[in-house]
């Protein structure tokens, strides 16, 4: 099995190693059941172990009580690196609790061994993972891990995989997306990039650049020079291909970029200004809003025929379109009704339905990958708000707030959102966040200089 790499780099191939690879059982089971609980947000879900203490999801409180999980040093002289990568994505994803090493009972000299299970219930892991990382004689990496459920006493998974010295990185974050999705039941999201605005400079002369960077923070490349304004980088659902707004030569415009080839074309000249590119789930079309005279509608454009449709008509601005993930709905900003509020109509056009009702104006509506919410900015009182609701605009729930928070978007697992917050006064500037869909796990980004407009790719793999 392949996994299909569009970066530039050699792929990353996977195999299944040896072992015995049952269904888990024990707090792993409960850990996936707690996910798709919190996802739902529904009842509180409890379930016994013998001699162990009742697991409980206090949904009220939006938190999970994170999994400990014990990750010994992987063997070979790029092992420790890599686990501790592991280690990372996994802590940062507020769902696991790393054991520290020192707590270490046993010290296994090989990833193949069978634990001994009995050591590692007394430091209370419920997981455990071992593994090596070798050189073949080509000169590709090749890196083994096992997944071991400490409590049912049996490997979950076992995996190979076989990839480009240069790929190191991304083979940790595949490793971590695998053991995220044993564990929780759903596909992971440490295998991804973040385009963003990184802006230096003072405030009165900041540059901007499109950077591209791991979603940890790593491999950070500019795909700009800061020439020229640049805005609101949107990732296409299906490719490593960008659509941005950029002031090149004065006037704004939409343009198509790949990532790795730096290739860009115009998608087409517009009157009056561009706002808000996004592409519809199966990257063939481009919504945007075009503004004329003070008056902004939403437009859809096919990449293919460059034809435009126009899908609203009205007196008011209308702007940020985002497709629902099966592309049958819109959902979009409007003051139609005197501020800012949240409406979503059909994909072809149609009458909008309202589905924003609290106090305060919304703005920058974002579906989530997997349908169920919409993430938006709310400004109330003063304050900038992150918040999900439902697409008919019931179970309003906000996650963050801050000085001026703004700009969220979807890791693809629709578990996790990134965005924007500005500080005030100074010389000080916007940073990234991430926070996931409880509101609890909130943590920055590390970026060298400021950032804006963060836009989550789909999985690389």
């Amino acid at each position: 099995m392949r996994f299909s790499n569009n970066i530039s780099e050699a792929g990353v191939e996977k195999m299944v190693s040896g072992g015995v690879h049952g269904p888990a059982k024990g707090p792993l089971v409960l850990l996936r059941a707690a996910v798709t609980c919190l996802m739902m947000i529904s009842a509180l879900l409890a379930a016994t172990l013998p001699g162990q203490a009742r697991v409980v999801i206090d949904i009220n409180k939006g938190t999970i009580e994170p999994l400990p999980i014990a990750i010994t040093d992987f063997g070979g002289a790029l092992g420790p690196e890599i686990a501790s990568i592991v280690e990372a994505d996994l802590r940062n994803s507020g769902l696991f609790k790393p054991i520290e090493k020192a707590a270490f009972i046993q010290q296994l000299a090989d990833h193949n061994q069978i634990p001994k299970f009995e050591d590692w219930r007394v430091i209370n892991a419920q997981a455990l993972v071992t593994g090596a990382v070798s050189t073949e004689a080509d000169g590709r990496l090749k890196a083994e891990f096992r997944l071991w459920d400490v409590f049912g006493a049996e490997q979950m998974i076992g995996q190979q995989y076989f990839t480009s010295a240069s790929n190191q990185r991304r083979l940790a974050h595949i490793i971590a997306d695998a053991i995220y999705k044993e564990l929780t039941g759903e596909d992971g999201y440490f295998d991804t990039r973040i385009v963003f605005v990184d802006e230096s400079g003072s405030k009165q002369k900041r540059i901007k650049r499109l950077a591209i960077m791991d979603q940890d923070g790593a491999n950070l490349r500019y795909l700009s020079k800061g020439d020229d304004l640049v805005l609101t980088p949107r990732f296409s659902p299906t490719r490593q291909e960008i659509t941005y707004m950029s002031f090149a030569g004065g006037n704004p415009k939409v343009y198509l970029r790949q990532i790795e080839t730096g290739q860009y074309e115009v998608v087409g000249n517009f009157p009056g200004m561009t706002f808000s590119p996004r592409f519809s789930p199966d990257g063939q079309k481009v919504v945007m809003s075009l503004n004329n005279d003070g008056i902004s509608n939403i437009y859809a454009m096919d990449l293919r025929s460059r034809s435009t449709t126009r899908l609203t008509s009205s007196n008011a601005i209308d702007t940020g379109p985002s497709y629902s993930p099966d592309g049958s709905q819109i959902v979009f900003e409007s003051d139609r009704g005197g501020r800012q509020q949240l409406y979503v109509m059909a994909a072809g056009g149609g009458e909008p339905q309202r589905i924003s009702f609290g106090t305060g104006s919304y703005s920058t509506p974002v579906w989530s990958p997997r349908g169920d919410l919409i993430a938006f900015t709310k400004q109330q009182g003063g304050k900038f708000l992150i918040g999900v609701m439902k697409p008919d605009g019931s179970g309003e729930r906000i996650l963050t707030e801050g000085y001026h928070n703004e700009g969220p978007t979807w890791a693809p697992n629709g578990r996790v959102i990134m965005f924007f917050r500005d500080s005030p006064g100074g010389n000080g500037g916007p940073k990234l966040y991430s926070v996931d869909i409880t509101g609890y796990n909130e943590r920055q980004i590390p970026t060298p200089n400021f950032a804006s407009d963060p836009a989550w790719s789909p999985l690389l793999n």
